[in-house]
């Protein structure tokens, strides 16, 4: 006992020591601490053993016992829960679009994406645009705020009626340009109509705005005027989204007719109307000419979007619109970005002036109906209780009706587990859906053969889980 108590007293003394001195110093000999506190060989080493093992000193045979190099402190957990608070109420919220984005792993077949799978991409053609880009002069420089004057003049022509350069903004993609829309035409709190169901994205986009959207009915053949004059009549908005051509994700086209009446019906509501014209280019039948080109009064802000029909990384946009809007619209990007690089828009400004891009447009088309005719014959040979709500003439998806009964979130999951992607379709609506849907595009998957296979699984899972309720 006597002994552990002396050997407990040295450590603790040799702890203080080591305390006063700095790492890398030499503790006193063995032989010089018997020697002052009078005590044995055994109780040295044991005493140093203790230190040794709590990682105070090291031993170094032949040489002595030194102070150790304390170890780093273990960094402790940061503790983030302060942004909680300093934060406030979520606005940003990208779960819904980040889920179309997201890349499947690999053997899982991708019927979600809006992106064109990379055979389809006119890859040779942007290179060869962009190796010319890069080379002209001033390429690098700061470029005109709204755009380089050659796009502006070629999105004008797109839009047509009596469209000018001077009405077009370029915006870093159609996402941008909406988002710019969206803050600029309307004030927080208050409310936009949108078709519903209708894209993700725009929802997201204004939501982020502080602008509450609210439903407007569509049919076969897109929006209906009765309702939506109705819908400004009571909710007092001054702002309508829509995408009149090969909607997404229905594939409606709203027919020239209607296209009049809708602007008449802003017009007399005083209001904007914000026409996403995403598919221009990747139609499969003849389409109405743009909204925009319809009207003189300003009332079409217009977004005619090139990532769609070129390639993802394509962020190039122009946004016609004119008066004090336009102004508005202009601040927004000067603001938030200043300008769109110069390289890039000295790409689209390549190769939308050579052959290639009619070429690619040209071609895209057949494609396009060869995969939807495939998709539409595969889905209703192994899918049969799902109902497609119409064919259309081009686009990127199918909207697909499921049974009522159906668990859509269940059947989506159960999808993504069978090796297959699909759209949810509570995702396109502002408020609680109708019923079970799904989006299932054509246009990111390799071929034919694997759009067949997905809908195979699909359907295998949509099976399995009819089968388990």
């Amino acid at each position: 006992m006597k002994k552990d108590s002396s050997i407990g007293h040295l450590a603790g003394v040799l702890r203080d020591e080591v305390a006063r001195l700095r790492p890398g110093d030499r503790l006193p000999s063995s032989r010089e601490l018997m020697r002052v506190h009078g005590v044995s060989p055994v109780t040295v080493s044991r005493a140093l053993g203790q230190l040794a093992a709590e990682g105070r000193v090291v031993t170094r045979p032949g040489s002595g016992t030194f102070v150790a190099h304390s170890p780093a402190p273990a960094a402790e957990a940061p503790d983030l829960s302060w942004q909680t608070v300093a934060l406030s109420e979520r606005v940003v919220d990208d779960t819904e679009v980040g889920c179309l984005l997201a890349q499947p792993p690999e053997g899982v077949v991708l019927l979600a994406s809006g992106y064109a799978h990379p055979s389809l991409r006119p890859a040779r053609a942007l290179a060869g645009a962009a190796s010319r880009a890069v080379h002209r002069p001033d390429a690098w420089s700061v470029p005109p705020l709204s755009g380089v004057p050659e796009l502006r003049r070629w999105f004008a022509g797109e839009a047509g009626g009596d469209v000018t350069a001077a009405d077009v903004l370029v915006t870093g993609g159609g996402q941008a340009a909406l988002a710019h829309a969206f803050r600029a035409l309307a004030a927080p709190g208050t409310p936009v109509l949108v078709e519903t169901p209708t894209y993700p994205g725009a929802l997201a986009a204004a939501r982020v705005a502080g602008l509450r959207a609210r439903a407007v009915p569509m049919d076969r053949d897109g929006v209906r005027p009765d309702l939506l004059a109705e819908a400004f009549a009571v909710t007092g908005s001054r702002l309508f989204y829509c995408q009149p051509t090969l909607h997404n994700p229905t594939g409606a086209v709203l027919p020239l007719e209607r296209r009049e009446q809708v602007l008449a019906v802003a017009r007399a509501a005083g209001a904007f109307v914000i026409e996403d014209d995403y598919a221009r280019y990747l139609t499969a039948g003849p389409v109405p000419p743009p909204m925009v080109s319809l009207d003189a009064h300003g009332t079409v802000v217009y977004v005619n979007s090139l990532s769609k029909i070129l390639a993802p990384s394509v962020r190039v946009a122009g946004l016609v619109a004119r008066g004090p809007a336009a102004r508005r619209l202009r601040a927004s990007q000067v603001v938030d970005s200043f300008f769109v690089a110069r390289p890039l828009q000295e790409t689209v400004v390549e190769l939308t002036g050579s052959p290639a891009w009619r070429r690619h447009v040209a071609g895209i088309g057949g494609e396009i109906a060869t995969r939807r005719d495939a998709l539409a014959a595969a889905l209703a040979a192994r899918l049969p209780e799902a109902e497609i709500h119409l064919v259309p003439p081009g686009g990127l998806h199918l909207w697909v009706r499921l049974p009522p009964e159906t668990d859509e979130a269940a059947l989506v999951e159960d999808a993504r587990r069978a090796g297959v992607v699909v759209s949810p379709g509570r995702i396109h609506y502002p408020a609680e859906p109708p019923g079970p849907r799904i989006r299932v595009t054509h246009i990111a998957a390799a071929h034919v053969a694997e759009l067949t296979e997905g809908v195979r699984r699909l359907a295998a899972a949509f099976h399995g889980h009819a089968d388990a309720v």
